[in-house]
């Protein structure tokens, strides 16, 4: 029994050494032939001539320009000033002089109000006036002649004395009186309404005959020419802002509705926004033609700065990682040479650096793959003559 257990078990060892050695011939064969197939030799991959040839690449010169440093904001058209009408005194409307949408100049009226009380008070404040004038011209004449009694001694000097204080008293009470007199006709002159400034008139909410208050809005006066577009620029923004506008006007333009408007910086806040980040600034511009509305929305841009004879080159030229912001260009034993590059602004398609000397071919196209150092060949355009650097530079 323990003989045949023991033939079995080895017939069986022998079955799958069998099929185990059956099963990994192929994969050793082939581990084989690819070994020789690999080994050095002018067909190999592996060989002197198996390496991966130049990168084709497109290249660029850099180009020389004025290139105008510009911040973008969307800003909201608002009035220098606007003012909201209220009566100075309880009263009815009388006429309405203006229509609304009017525009009117300052000092128009716009509103008269019921004046029969103020213009009685009036009246009376002035004859108030001139009973003192004549009870002062009285006490002078009367103290002028007891002063020539008092030289005769006719008089005593007390009733001299006593005169005089009656004259002065009764200049004091004019004084009043003609102060009064003042009064009342400012508190008639709130009976007319007059334009405050220049400019355009909203809803009227009053008509003939309404009693208005204090609190009673008329209407309101809005300046349109010129107008200012407010506007916030980021805070890294401050220095180079307040250098452009310590070194003259710095010109703004903003886009509505297909059109462009030109104007000037007027103002920068005193404090940064220290939530948003954002500094509030303001431009006035010229809206004689009214084409600008206030609250209306706009694109603003402004020049800051113009960098004088910047090399400018394509922005997708740039590349920026962990090494830091550089190009590639093509050295002279066509191979990718590493420059570093300083982006100064970005516009568009195109930014200005500095780092170059203008003369580099600059890599644009078949750049990803590169590494410095590695053999590029320049594809040239159909037609152009290569190393034209002119042409390459009119590219751009």
């Amino acid at each position: 029994m323990k003989k045949s257990s023991l033939v079995l078990l080895a017939i069986a060892a022998a079955v799958i050494g069998a099929g185990a050695w059956y099963y990994n011939k192929p994969a050793a064969d082939a581990a084989s032939g690819g070994a020789s197939a690999a080994a050095p030799g002018k067909g190999g991959a592996g060989g002197p001539n198996g390496g991966q040839g130049p990168t084709s690449v497109n290249v660029v010169a850099p180009k020389r320009q004025d290139v105008a440093v510009m911040l973008q904001a969307n800003g909201t058209v608002t009035p220098i000033s606007t003012v909201d009408l209220h009566p100075q005194t309880t009263s009815t409307i009388v006429k309405v002089h203006i229509k609304e949408g009017q525009f009117v100049k300052q000092g128009e009226t716009m509103f008269t109000l019921d004046a029969r009380s103020e213009t009685a008070n009036v009246d009376k404040a002035q004859a108030q006036v001139m009973r003192d004038r004549a009870g002062l011209a009285d006490l002078e004449r009367q103290y002028k002649r007891s002063q020539e009694l008092l030289a005769q001694n006719f008089i005593a000097q007390g009733a001299v004395d006593t005169l005089r204080s009656q004259v002065d008293s009764a200049r004091a009470l004019l004084q009043s009186d003609l102060a009064a007199l003042q009064a009342v006709k400012v508190d008639a002159s709130y009976a007319t309404i007059r334009a405050p400034l220049t400019g355009r008139v909203g809803a009227i909410n009053v008509y003939p005959g309404s009693l208005v208050q204090l609190s009673t809005s008329l209407t309101t006066v809005t300046q349109l020419n010129p107008i200012n577009v407010a506007f916030t620029l980021p805070e890294s923004a401050l220095g180079a802002l307040l250098a452009a506008k310590q070194a003259g006007k710095v010109p703004v333009r903003v886009t509505s509705g297909g059109q462009d408007f030109q104007g000037n910086l007027t103002f920068i806040d005193n404090a940064v926004d220290p939530v948003a980040g954002v500094i509030r600034v303001k431009a006035e511009f010229d809206n004689s033609q009214t084409r600008l509305w206030p609250g209306q929305y706009v694109n603003a841009q402004l020049t800051v700065q113009t960098l004088k004879d910047a090399l400018v080159v394509p922005q997708n030229a740039i590349i920026s990682n962990t090494r830091g912001t550089f190009v590639y260009t093509v050295a002279s034993d066509h191979t990718a040479k590493v420059a570093d590059v300083k982006r100064l602004h970005s516009f568009g398609a195109f930014a200005a650096v500095s780092g170059l000397n203008g003369d580099e071919q600059v890599i644009v196209e078949g750049k990803q793959n590169l590494r410095p150092g590695a053999k590029v060949r320049v594809a040239e355009a159909a037609g152009k003559p290569p190393g034209n650097k002119k042409d390459k530079k009119d590219s751009v």
